[in-house]
Parts: C-alpha cells; structure tokens; sequence
C-alpha cells in the first residue's frame, strides 16, 4: 500500500472516530437508535446517492475498459454473488430508510457530510476515468490518496450512510457489498 492511501485511508478513519466521539459526547441515546426499526418511505437522500451512484456507471457501460469482458469471465463467483447481493440490499435500504432525510444541527451529520464528499470524489474518479485512455489500469486506479477508488469509494460512503441513519440492516449490508465488489477489484488489479 502507497503512503497516499494509508494518509487518505487514516484521514477518513480520524474523521469517522471523531465524528463517533463527538456524537457520543453530545447524545447519550445514540445506541437506542441502532435497536430502532427503520422509518420506512421513499428516501430523498437515498435517490440522490442512488443517481450518483448510476449515472458514471450506466455510461461507464458504453466505454468500458479493453479487455473487461475477458477479465470478468475469470471473477470469483463467491465475491461476485456477496457483490450481487450487497448492490440489491444496498439499493433497497437506501431508498426505503427516510432516517436518511432527517436534518440537523448535530455531529451525526458530519457522517452525511463526510458520505456526501466521498461521493463527490467518486463522481471525480469517474470523469478522470472517462478522459483517459479507457484500458484496465485507469479503471483500478487510485484517486486521491484512495486505492481502488471506483469501488472502495461508494462502499464507504455507504457505509457512513448506515452509520448515519442508525440502520444496522444498511451497515451490514455495505460491509456485503465492499467484501464483493472490492474483492473483485482487487483481483482484476492483480491481473493487470
């Protein structure tokens, strides 16, 4: 691992644990919150995270990498079916938990922010990706001190986003989905 990725991977952890800190700090019944079920509804926040998510996506499958096609023949199908399964709950719970919609003034928010910026630097990823040359390499490039930036961005941004809205059900389903899509990106990196 580069010095660029352990300061960007430290920095995101010292955000997270400061964030969690303060929130405990602030509010002694964060831990209530995690017990609670989910508030169930059409999800404002999660629709934008899910078009963030999709658009560089959905034209990523016009411009794929050369030699993908042969690449992906060769994926675990154990990561592949964790990464399946992580894409579909993921998608469900961010879009039906409306505790991602609620608003204020307190260091729970810093977790939206941080999930907000880190999807900001995903979207960035992909038009780097988009003005480059299209092989294997740039699509398992690093962007910003992160490694594998196209995949380990989303899952943690999505992973904040569970923290966020006290939803155990989305957390676990981001660690599914970063074992499988970050599983399999670190083999075709491998490949190359």
């Amino acid at each position: 691992m580069r010095k660029s990725n352990i300061a960007a991977l430290s920095a995101l952890a010292a955000v997270f644990a400061a964030i969690a800190l303060w929130s405990c700090m602030t509010c002694g019944d964060v831990l209530k919150e995690y017990f609670r079920l989910p508030k169930w509804g059409i999800s404002v926040t999660g629709i934008v995270f899910l078009v963030m998510l999709f658009i560089p996506n959905i034209i990523w499958s016009k411009m794929q990498p050369d030699g993908y096609e042969e690449a992906s023949k060769h994926e675990n199908k154990v990561l592949l079916a964790l990464e399946r399964t992580g894409e579909v709950l993921v998608s469900v719970l961010v879009l039906t938990d409306r505790r991602l919609d609620r608003l204020s003034a307190s260091p729970r928010t810093g977790y939206l922010l941080t999930a907000l910026v880190l999807m900001v630097l995903y979207e960035l990823y992909w038009i780097k990706y988009f003005r480059s040359s299209h092989t294997l390499a740039d699509m398992y490039s690093d962007y910003c001190g992160f490694p594998l930036a196209g995949a380990s961005l989303p899952v943690f941004a999505v992973l904040l986003l569970g923290v966020y809205a006290c939803n155990v059900f989305l957390i676990a389903a981001a660690i599914i989905l970063g074992i499988g899509h970050i599983g399999i990106h670190l083999m075709h990196r491998k490949e190359i």
